[in-house]
């Protein structure tokens, strides 16, 4: 069953619930974020690299669980990874839809 495009889609769906907060994140910072002049310093470099350390990690715990499953699945790396990412996309789309 694994091999399957329907069981890969599954994983990252669930993978893609709490990757929510994480994307949601990087989605409100680049919806919200507005250049501050150079003498600025209100601490927004600090934010980000507080939150790129969380959304690096993540990223490499999705790579880490897919990995395996894309070498036993029967499509073609490209259309896996696409699909991949696809489907952790879908709950937070899904929210960002609601929240719009």
């Amino acid at each position: 069953m694994i091999g399957r495009w329907y069981a890969a889609l599954g994983v990252n769906l669930l993978l893609g619930v709490p990757a929510i907060v994480p994307i949601y994140l990087l989605y409100y910072i680049a919806a919200t974020w507005v250049h501050p002049a150079p003498e600025e310093n209100d601490g927004f470099g600090v934010v980000l690299i507080g939150f790129g350390l969380p959304v690096a990690l993540c990223g490499f715990l999705w790579w880490a669980a897919n990995r395996p499953i894309a070498r036993r699945t029967r499509l073609r790396p490209a259309r896996y990874w696409t699909l991949s990412l696809l489907g952790t996309a879908v709950p937070t789309l899904t929210l960002i839809g609601v929240s719009l």
